[in-house]
């Protein structure tokens, strides 16, 4: 049994009467202030129950100490609620999604493959993702336009590559998927030295073939060359 869930966004309560049969306490956070007077009226007699109406993504997470995080997110702020579960960092047992399948596909994709991109990275970044299971649009009501998935990300306990900034890295990783029909070298050569950049075989690559090791030893050549971006 969990200790302490964070559910982010949940609704009329279907997954939180689940949740609070697993879990010793569920912190339940909703924007909606009509939907936070349901709740609190739906489970008034649920001690264990916690509802904090807020914007998740202006809410302190930490303040609950270790949790596990689960929810269903809107497409629209998936990839900053993913963010900011992540960088819980030893505060995160796991975070178990309900998301769109594109967006799952995009969590778990290696590199090579159609669906690899900055996303990717983010996340592998500092989390071992799983897609558990897809749910086809037929088992919600109204049913969406598409299929959704169960995603599971399960935090690193030590960073892979303590030596690197995490948020220059993925800015940087962020520029190699600019335009990601375009080698590494064309989306660099705006904010790099060109000279370097043709200097390194892998910026004739396009960032969708790159691991998250190759990414990091391309960041130290570039970044951690002593040349100052290009202004």
């Amino acid at each position: 049994m969990a200790k302490t869930v964070v559910e982010i966004g949940p609704g009329r309560g279907a997954l939180t009467s689940h949740l609070l049969s697993r879990a010793e306490r569920v912190i339940a956070i909703e924007i909606d202030p009509v939907l936070v007077q349901y709740l609190r009226a739906e489970f008034r007699d649920e001690p264990r129950l916690t509802l904090v109406e807020a914007d998740v993504l202006k809410a302190d997470l930490t303040q609950w100490g270790t949790v596990t995080v689960a929810g269903n997110l809107p497409y629209y702020i998936t990839s900053p609620i993913l963010e900011k579960a992540l960088t819980l960092g030893a505060r995160l047992n796991r975070a178990v999604f309900l998301v769109q399948k594109e967006v799952a596909e995009r969590l778990t994709a290696r590199p090579g493959s159609r669906d690899y991109g900055y996303l990717s990275v983010q996340t592998q970044l500092l989390s071992a993702p799983e897609l558990l299971f897809t749910v086809p649009a037929a088992a919600f009501r109204p049913p969406p336009k598409v299929d959704s998935a169960v995603v599971r990300l399960t935090p690193r306990l030590e960073p892979e590559f303590p030596a690197i900034e995490r948020n220059a890295f993925l800015n940087f990783v962020g520029l190699c998927f600019r335009h990601k029909r375009k080698t590494i070298r064309n989306n660099l050569s705006q904010n790099y030295d060109r000279a370097l950049l043709a200097s390194i075989p892998e910026t004739a690559q396009r960032g969708e073939q790159l691991s998250i090791p190759q990414f990091a030893q391309l960041f130290q050549r570039v970044v951690g060359s002593g040349l100052p971006p290009v202004s």
